[in-house]
């Protein structure tokens, strides 16, 4: 945009575009050959594993025998914009509007088949993110009733398990986690509306 070549002069271009004349005669640094070299290695290697932070990266790296030193990794890996791919805290975490559903199994000795089921939400990594798993299953018979997998932590997919389950039976207690998917009304709704505690 700002051009030398024009009747106007390059301090008054840069003014007219609100920018600092400096900046009109800077010339960034090229990037060295091993740095390209660095680069590249933890591209390939953040193709395959995006799970590896700067520590595991570096082990990587010195295991090729490039010397280099974590903030080296971390730098490039900036520069490249690559970021590492990890479940993110605060999975868990209770909405205060919701149901907190009452622990009901403390010196509950379970006998038989649909007194007690549970369920709960794990994450699986996959080469490029997480799914996430929905199991319910009966305490007493260690039986998986149902599963989902979903890529994002909304309460549908539990649902979806659990209403996949009560086709196979009914519990006389239901233990889940406290998480938003198991303490929001459509959740509560459904295990209230088939007699479930």
């Amino acid at each position: 945009m700002i051009s030398p070549y024009q009747t106007i002069p390059v301090g008054r271009q840069c003014d007219l575009l609100g920018v600092p004349r400096s900046t009109f005669y800077y010339e960034p640094c090229p990037i060295n050959e091993y740095d390209l070299l660095l680069m590249k290695l933890i591209d390939e290697k953040h193709t395959i594993h995006p799970f590896y932070g700067s520590k595991r990266m570096l082990v990587h790296i010195k295991a090729l025998g490039h010397p280099a030193c974590r903030d080296k990794i971390r730098a490039l890996k900036i520069l490249m914009g690559l970021c590492t791919v990890y479940p993110k805290p605060k999975l868990s975490v209770k909405n205060p509007d919701h149901f907190i559903f009452p622990y009901l199994l403390r010196n509950v000795e379970i006998t038989r088949c649909n007194h007690v089921w549970s369920t709960d939400i794990t994450y699986i990594r996959m080469r490029n993110g997480f799914l996430y798993l929905v199991c319910v299953i009966d305490w007493y018979s260690r039986y998986v009733l149902s599963w989902r997998l979903s890529n994002s932590l909304d309460g549908y997919f539990c649902r979806e398990a659990v209403l996949e389950a009560l086709t196979k039976g009914k519990p006389d207690i239901f233990n889940v986690a406290q998480g938003v998917q198991f303490t929001c009304r459509e959740f509560f709704e459904l295990i209230l509306g088939n007699d479930i505690l």
